[in-house]
């Protein structure tokens, strides 16, 4: 169905044009009648009233029925056919990926949520990641040759319009993204995963019509992304965002990216985790304690989470720490943008209130008040689904709207 006319865009021809701006229209639109989607696309009533017969005979439409109406005869309700492509996601994390598959209209059909694996970055990682795609490809419910295209989430420097990944999988000279297509039969889209995450909140999660709008993703690492007017800003060479390697502190602690200093080197799931062991070691006390001085096992971010969340004192203090950090630098990205809109997301985010009144609280105290009255503040709603969520809508995005 919809790979037809992906085959057909290259051609540039002024239908095929027309039928990628009502498809783009759709994918932002739920459902919308004639007249509304003619006035949206500046065409006439009788040359849309054409499009949407022939897109619903290809099977790019359907009628989604009558639109409620007090007066008159109802009209038809337009929308795109669920069933007529879909999309995979993969979100790789530290120690685990999610992946995901999502009908044409944005649904998620099946979610596979914390696959184990620890992916090293090398060419067995490589192939170890292909290998959990394809198994979850091969137990997908839909007809395999309906996937449109896979996208795949990287952390660090990634360049989504050319699909080179400089900081993870850079084995070879050419884009990651060919290599992943040729080892998986499919097209794959590559992207960072914080822009993903946030893309996700934007068609699917808090965002509720805001068009400028800052992602903080406080994972293991420190991450963010923009929206601005509506669209993600990827920058010039796709690097945008990287809000945690602003050199703040004065510190000696060496960062990821070989600097002393970083943001992220104090705000974050590693430094919580650092800090975390250094003051149970010196005499503190947690319920993880135990966990900390036996050393039989890492201990995991997520277990830290928990044990916040469980009301742990030395847990709640480090995190409401980071959060009055993380607060202090963001008040100055507030003060640059004049966003509309913070969303945290991320891991720590799951601290819930823990971390975002102390973010609030030193935002009110380092940002301009004119600037940030209009700024609101507030947690991820898609929680840890934002990046799979993300990676499906990103690369059917990428798909229609290039």
């Amino acid at each position: 169905m919809v790979h037809q006319l992906i085959s057909e865009l290259d051609s540039g021809s002024k239908n095929v044009m027309t039928q990628k701006r009502i498809i783009t229209y759709y994918m932002h639109n739920h459902s919308s009648t004639i007249p509304d989607l003619a006035k949206e696309i500046d065409l006439s009533i009788p040359t849309v009233t054409k499009f949407i017969t022939e897109m619903c005979d290809a099977g790019y439409l359907v009628s989604y029925g009558k639109q409620e109406s007090t007066e008159g005869r109802p009209p038809n309700l337009y929308g795109l056919n669920p069933d007529s492509g879909y999309l995979v996601g993969v979100d790789i994390k530290s120690y685990c990926i999610n992946i995901g598959l999502m009908n044409f209209t944005g649904d998620m059909i099946d979610l596979q949520m914390e696959i184990e694996c620890h992916l090293e970055n090398t060419p067995e990682g490589l192939e170890e990641l292909c290998r959990h795609i394809r198994n979850f490809i091969d137990q997908t419910p839909v007809d395999k040759t309906k996937i449109l295209q896979i996208g795949v989430n990287i952390s660090g420097r990634v360049n989504p319009e050319e699909g080179y990944s400089f900081s993870t999988f850079n084995f070879e000279e050419r884009p990651l993204a060919d290599i992943l297509s040729e080892k998986l039969n499919y097209p794959v889209s590559i992207d960072n995963d914080t822009r993903a995450m946030a893309y996700g909140e934007l068609m699917k999660g808090v965002v509720k019509g805001e068009k400028n709008i800052v992602y903080i993703n406080l994972s293991w690492g420190l991450g963010s992304a923009f929206v601005i007017d509506g669209k993600i800003y990827s920058g010039r060479s796709g690097f945008s965002g990287e809000f945690g390697h602003f050199n703040v502190f004065d510190n000696e602690i060496i960062c990821r990216c070989g600097k002393k200093g970083c943001l992220q080197t104090e705000v974050s799931g590693e430094a919580l985790h650092r800090v975390l062991c250094e003051r149970v070691r010196a005499g503190q006390s947690s319920i993880l304690s135990e966990r900390i001085l036996s050393g039989k096992t890492p201990l995991m971010l997520d277990e830290i989470i928990a044990a916040t969340n469980k009301e742990d004192v030395l847990c709640i203090e480090l995190v409401e720490e980071i959060g009055r950090k993380l607060g202090r630098y963001l008040a100055g990205l507030i003060n640059l943008m004049n966003q509309e809109l913070v969303v945290i997301g991320g891991t720590l985010a799951l601290t819930g209130d823990y971390v975002l009144q102390p973010v609030k609280s030193a935002v009110r105290k380092y940002s301009l008040n004119l600037v940030s009255r209009d700024s609101a503040i507030v947690l991820s709603k898609l929680q840890d689904k934002a990046g799979v969520v993300g990676a499906c809508m990103l690369s059917r995005c990428k798909l229609f709207e290039s």
